[in-house]
């Protein structure tokens, strides 16, 4: 079985905790894989927040949309364990980025986390421009 094998970059650009709470406990004990998604979404929603946006969809005047997913689990996380997530940036285009997550319990690593981020227009429903005043802020 070939696996998914997620090498950070080096560009860090946010970094949030968050604990783990009853409700992310799978039936197997630990942390569940759909709630590792949920834990760097809101990871990116801070990170926005501390830019200055109110949300993913008030981003200089257009939104964002995720286009893609890939996680690379590591380690189990349990209830009541903070975890460390940091965010980086990755490949950029005129119209979208990467953005992976590193997320740590201690020194343990629990995942690796790969989104890719389009630019939406949700008044036309299309993938649009980065705006400039954002990729200033980020680059």
């Amino acid at each position: 079985m070939s696996r998914i094998k997620i090498q950070l970059p080096k560009k860090e650009l946010f970094q949030t905790k968050l604990t783990v709470a009853i409700s992310d406990i799978n039936y197997g004990g630990h942390l569940g894989n759909d709630k590792v998604l949920s834990m760097v979404h809101e990871a990116r929603f801070r990170w926005l927040r501390s830019l200055g946006y109110k949300d993913e969809i008030s981003i200089d005047g257009v939104g964002t949309i995720q286009v893609d997913t890939g996680i690379q689990y590591k380690g189990e996380a349990f209830h009541g364990d903070e975890i460390l997530i940091t965010i980086y940036l990755g490949d950029t285009t005129s119209r979208s980025m990467d953005l992976y997550y590193h997320l740590t319990c201690k020194t343990k690593e629990i995942a690796r986390v790969k989104t890719g981020i389009a630019f939406f227009d949700y008044t036309e429903r299309k993938v649009t421009m980065m705006p400039d005043a954002f990729r200033e802020k980020v680059m």
